[in-house]
Order: C-alpha cells, then sequence, then structure tokens
C-alpha cells in the first residue's frame, strides 16, 4: 500500500484525540477568551476579531461544545493529510512525508488547541491550508480560494493579515501573472472589508479591532521610562508607576487593576492615546525595545514548553474547574446544559502524561525554519520560501507587536513541516517551467 506508513501513523494520532474527547468533556475552556466567543450577541470583537465567534455561531443550534472541538480534531488530521499528499506529490516517499506531518499529528499543544474553545486550531487551518494550496499549484482558482481562506484567518487572528501581503509578494516575484495575483487580493479583501464594514456600522470605526494600540502599548512597559520619552500631558496618564525591573509581564498591563490604561475613559480614545504612547516611546526609547523583543525571543531556546511546577493555562486540567458565575450562563446556553470540563480518568490522566513530552522543542523548531530557508536560498527551491517566511513571520511579529507566548508560535509548525519537505523534494512544474524560461531569457541576452 502506497500510503500504509501515513496510515500507521494515522491511527495513534487519532488516537491522542479520542483520549482528549473522552477524558475532558465537553471542551477545554480558556479564561476569558472561550467566553467572549461564546456569547450569543455577535458583535465585532474589541480585543480580538469576531470571525471564530461567527463558526460558533454557526454551530450553535447544535448545543454541542464537544461537536466543536471534534471538528477542530478533523481539521487538524486533514490538514495533515493535505500536508503529507503536497510532499508526495513533490517526489518525497512515503515514510519521508510521513516523518514530516508527524508533527502535526502528535505534538501534545496542537491536540490541545484543537480540544479548546478559542481560534487557534481554525486559525492554523486556515492558514497553513491556503499555502498547501497555492503551493500546489497557482492558478486564478486555487488564488482565489487560498485569498479567501487568508482573508478569513484575518478576521480570526489579526496576526494573519501580512500573510495575505507575503502571498501576494510571492505571486508577483514568482511572476505568475496578473490573473492569480488579482484573484488572491481581491478574494482576500471581501472577508477582511466585509468585517471592517460591519466594525463601521456597529462602532462607527473602519478596522477589525480596537486593540491594536492597547497591546503595542503594553509591549512597552517592558521598558518605558516617561522621563526619556516626554510625553505630553494629555498622554502622561499612561506612563507606568512603577519600576522596569518590578513590572509585570506585558499582558499583565492590559487587564490588572494596576493598569494607567484602565484610566482612560472610552474604548475608541484608549486604543488610539495608547497607540500614539507606544509609538513616541519606541521612537524615543529604539534600543530598550529591541532589547525587550529580544529577551522574548529568547524564549525560543527553552526545550522544555512548560516546567513541571509552572502555572500555566496550557496545562491539561486533573481536576475539574468550576464555572464562574459571571461567565457560566454563557457557555451552559451554548451546550444547551452542564459546560464545565470534566476530567474523566483514566483518559485524562493518559493524556496528561503524553504531555509532558509529546512536542517538538522550539529549539528543534526553529533550527528546522533557519535550515529550511538555507537550503531553499541555496537550493532554488523557491515555493519553500513562502511557507518558511509565514511561519518566521508568525514567530517574530508577536514579540514585537504585543508579547512572546507559547501559544503564538504553534501556528509555525505545520508550515515549518512543509517548508523543510520542499526544500527536500522535487521542483514543481511551475518552478522547472519558471527555470526553463529564465535560461532562454539568459540564452536570448
Amino acid at each position: 500500500m502506497a500510503h500504509r506508513a501515513l496510515v500507521i501513523a494515522m491511527l495513534p494520532a487519532i488516537g491522542l484525540r479520542v483520549l482528549a474527547v473522552l477524558g475532558f468533556p465537553p471542551a477545554l475552556l480558556f479564561y476569558a477568551d472561550s467566553f467572549a466567543f461564546l456569547r450569543e450577541e455577535l458583535t465585532p470583537g474589541t480585543t480580538r476579531p469576531s470571525g471564530y465567534s461567527l463558526l460558533l455561531a454557526l454551530l450553535r443550534p447544535a448545543h454541542s461544545l464537544t461537536l466543536v472541538t471534534v471538528l477542530q480534531h478533523l481539521l487538524m488530521l486533514a490538514l495533515a493529510v493535505a500536508v503529507y499528499a503536497l510532499l508526495r506529490r513533490r517526489g518525497l516517499p512515503g515514510w519521508g512525508a510521513t516523518l514530516l506531518v508527524t508533527p502535526l499529528l502528535f505534538d501534545e499543544f496542537l491536540v490541545l488547541l484543537e480540544h479548546m474553545i478559542m481560534a487557534d486550531a481554525i486559525f492554523i487551518v486556515l492558514v497553513a491550508g491556503a499555502i498547501v494550496l497555492i503551493v500546489w499549484r497557482v492558478t486564478p482558482a486555487t488564488a482565489a480560494v487560498g485569498g479567501m481562506l487568508l482573508g478569513l484567518a484575518g478576521i480570526t487572528r489579526t496576526v494573519g493579515l501580512p500573510l495575505l501581503l507575503l502571498t501576494a509578494a510571492y505571486l508577483l516575484i514568482r511572476r505568475y501573472g496578473w490573473r492569480p495575483l488579482l484573484a488572491l487580493l481581491v478574494a482576500g479583501v471581501i472577508p477582511l472589508g466585509a468585517y471592517a464594514t460591519w466594525t463601521k456600522v456597529e462602532k462607527g470605526k473602519f478596522a477589525l479591532t480596537e486593540a491594536d494600540g492597547n497591546f503595542l502599548w503594553s509591549r512597552t512597559m517592558s521598558f518605558a521610562d516617561c522621563a526619556v520619552i516626554k510625553p505630553p500631558e494629555r498622554l502622561a496618564v499612561l506612563c507606568p508607576d512603577m519600576p522596569v525591573e518590578q513590572r509585570p509581564y506585558p499582558p499583565h498591563w492590559l487587564w490588572e487593576s494596576f493598569s494607567p490604561l484602565l484610566k482612560v475613559p472610552g474604548t475608541a480614545n484608549r486604543n488610539q492615546l495608547a497607540g500614539e504612547f507606544a509609538r513616541q516611546a519606541i521612537l524615543a526609547q529604539p534600543g530598550e525595545y529591541l532589547a525587550s523583543v529580544a529577551t522574548d525571543l529568547t524564549q525560543l531556546l527553552r526545550w522544555e514548553r512548560t516546567a513541571v511546577d509552572e502555572k500555566t493555562p496550557y496545562k491539561l486540567p486533573a481536576a475539574e474547574r468550576p464555572l464562574n458565575e459571571s461567565v457560566r450562563g454563557v457557555a451552559e446556553s451554548y451546550e444547551g446544559g452542564p459546560a464545565a470540563t470534566r476530567v474523566v480518568e483514566p483518559f485524562a490522566g493518559w493524556l496528561r502524561a503524553y504531555q509532558r513530552f509529546g512536542y517538538v522543542p522550539f529549539p528543534l523548531l526553529m533550527l528546522a525554519l533557519v535550515s529550511a530557508l538555507a537550503a531553499a536560498l541555496v537550493r532554488r527551491r523557491w515555493d519553500a520560501l513562502l511557507p518558511a517566511v509565514a511561519a518566521l513571520a508568525l514567530v517574530v511579529s508577536p514579540p514585537f507587536l504585543a508579547a512572546y507566548d507559547v501559544r503564538y508560535v504553534i501556528p509555525a509548525i505545520p508550515l515549518v513541516c512543509l517548508a523543510v519537505g520542499l526544500t527536500l523534494g522535487g521542483r514543481s512544474p511551475s518552478s522547472r517551467q519558471s527555470a526553463e524560461a529564465e535560461r532562454e531569457t539568459l540564452n536570448v541576452g
């Protein structure tokens, strides 16, 4: 059987996801994001776009969080099959293509995100699916579908917005013609424009969120010194009042009661002033800004995802977590009954044990990414550059715009696997045709 290796690998991968469904019904809930996504009142999000909320709304009539998580598990398995199929198409043997998709099948954090009511799993499928489709074959039709997927990714998580431009640049540099490029951009802009128009109607501002300035301001709390920045009086209220060495990690400045951000009235006004302060802080202290980003990026050299005694929302629970009264109604309305995450042994314990070792260490992931970028340039595997550069953008941009979080690195996993496989495989027909065209041009010259 040509795909025996993949079938053998898929069976335990499916088993891991069955353990998640049996061990942690109906789903894992992330405070407070999951409940914001689950609310019945569909409005454009303030701190995050509502693309994932729209998907949950479509599934709401079923009243089943289990349906949501099972769908997310199935989509990730389908993505692994799609990456495998593309790598086989590029000449890799079955065992080689299977080996390269094993992180998609077995990484514990992917299984965790698939079982969580969060936008991340859908975002990963949308981004990686779009790039797989475009690399598979560039036509106006595939470019249009890919652009639509990237546009949907942008209204699911705003960090996906640059990927549409990166993909457009790829089509332009590779000279695939104006039709695929136009199809990609038009299809990508449709969901983005529709969502921004919805925000304009609801909130009076043509935008995807009202928090980009807040997040960038929180980034500057790692270093901001108002004695150096000298902000005008209207921005001075956003100056931190504690020494740099005592300041908590940037995300805490968005929500905690000590944050001066909460002193600014009005959502739109707060976001605007925070953005102005952040830009002035970065211009006044560029060295400190880059040093803060570099410090965050050193987390990529950490071998362990989480330490045994580390408190993190990304560990599978050992006991049921009762829902707070403030959010219980939201979750139970969606579920049509009790919605708190239950812990069912022994299935939960088996998956918790697997979580301690079942992952790709980030140093190895980054080594694979750097190697793929270098090999793509040396071997002239230009198709590999698209997933590699997209992965790099997803990994590097959060520390510049907000802060590092282990969750923000995970979307790079399928893209890195794809990039490595494309550098090892053969050239696509379009690549060979491009190379022949280049040679003919040189010969004519």
